[in-house]
């Protein structure tokens, strides 16, 4: 067995509690190693023995350490990122992954130069709802697509304390807080568009970055997708809605890793990633005779594990990352337009 990589993660916000140290911790072939936590330390309760570094600086000087985590704000992924390839280290960058397409390539030749894996976490590629609307769409199950919606819907009227998250930053704003998720899904399943249209809002009292966006993609065959985000709907419409020339499938957003992750659940837990019963997608086809037929779809299990899976087999192996540069470079290009 390769030997596992060594792995310090630059914060233990939510993102690095819930989103990462559970896995490193996990999975046999990492070592969660160090953490870096400005003011309380928390990590060493759940993680005893790992080491807590003041700084960032700190953290990425650290010789032992093979893979860097940059889950720090938005804004300060470029910066951080930037720092761990020139100390020689492998990254895994949080979406999204900078604020520029130019930053983006500047920090993949940069990774390229170093013999550093520079990785995007596009973890949603592996909730279960997702998953579900992979195999649909792959199994041709629904004809030609004409017509698909993807969308996060909330209702958020207050500002959020988290200042990177609300003040206008680089890389702030729900289109870059959601959109990375929604566009990494729809380019995924699709690839890079013929053209799109992006339409940004605000409408909260007070708000200072968007909190509404809508993006129109276009791809060959008259296939028309719509990817929207609003934290002004109090009641959510379903999350994923595909219509085709020989049916229609809908879907809510069910995944429930992270509310488990959040509950301290671990991946290794055999109820983990599986949605409850009533959370099946929706599937209606024509028949020959055409009346419908409809189905329930129950969904796969959703696994982040495989994420990190892809990270040890890419920077081990050098197996290709599944989520693309050019992927990233088409997504950053949609947000930053």
């Amino acid at each position: 067995m390769e030997r596992p990589i060594v792995t310090g993660i630059l914060s233990y916000g939510m993102s690095g509690r819930v989103f990462h140290a559970p896995f490193v911790d996990t999975h046999s072939s990492f070592q969660f190693y160090a953490v870096t936590e400005r003011s309380k330390k928390n990590a060493a309760k759940r993680y005893p023995g790992i080491i807590s570094y003041n700084s960032i600086e700190e953290l990425v000087e650290d010789p032992k350490i093979e893979l860097v985590i940059v889950n720090t704000p938005n804004h300060l992924h470029y910066e951080h990122t930037k720092l761990a390839l020139s100390a020689g280290k492998h990254v895994l960058v949080e979406k999204p992954f900078t604020a520029t397409v130019a930053q983006a390539k500047e920090l993949f030749e940069l990774g390229k130069a170093n013999e550093c894996k520079v990785m995007v976490y596009q973890n949603r590629r592996w909730d279960s709802d997702f998953q579900s609307i992979k195999n649909v769409v792959e199994h041709g199950k629904l004809g030609d697509l004409v017509e698909v919606h993807f969308r996060f819907d909330r209702y958020r009227k207050e500002i959020s304390q988290k200042y990177f998250k609300e003040e206008p930053l680089p890389a702030s704003g729900l289109s870059y807080d959601l959109g990375p998720h929604l566009l990494d899904q729809i380019i995924a399943l699709f690839g890079k568009p013929d053209s799109y249209v992006k339409t940004t809002g605000t409408y909260r009292p007070e708000s200072k970055v968007d909190d509404f966006f809508n993006v129109h993609l276009k791809y060959p065959k008259g296939l028309n997708v719509f990817v929207t985000g609003n934290l002004q709907v109090v009641n959510p419409l379903p999350s994923f809605v595909l219509h085709g020339t020989k049916g229609s499938f809908v879907k809510k957003r069910t995944d429930v890793q992270e509310a488990q992750l959040e509950k301290a659940m671990s991946p290794l837990d055999p109820k983990y990633g599986f949605e409850p019963h009533g959370s099946e997608g929706i599937l209606t086809t024509l028949k020959a005779d055409g009346s419908h037929l409809t189905h329930y779809n129950t969904a796969l299990k959703g696994n982040y594990t495989r994420l990190f899976d892809a990270v040890f087999e890419c920077i081990r192996l050098d197996v290709p990352y599944p989520i693309k540069e050019d992927e990233i470079l088409c997504q950053l290009e949609i947000l930053e337009s």
